[in-house]
């Protein structure tokens, strides 16, 4: 699996994700808020299916010309 994600969208996945997660612990205590599983998980293997898919690439490490 080839990284496609670029150290800022990383960043910001695993954030977004922890916040998510957060939602089960405090404030409504829902289970929606696993759904920030998705996001901190491709935050921390710097891969999303969804951008190979559509093409998509902010990892400058493997920018193609």
């Amino acid at each position: 699996m080839p990284r496609n994600e670029g150290p800022l969208d990383r960043t910001l996945r695993i954030i977004f994700g922890l916040a998510l997660l957060s939602l089960v612990f405090i404030g409504p205590q829902t289970l929606w808020g696993l759904i920030g599983l998705v996001p901190l998980a491709t935050g921390l293997m710097g891969y999303c299916p969804l951008y190979q898919i559509l093409g998509l690439n902010t990892c400058p490490l493997n920018k193609q010309s």
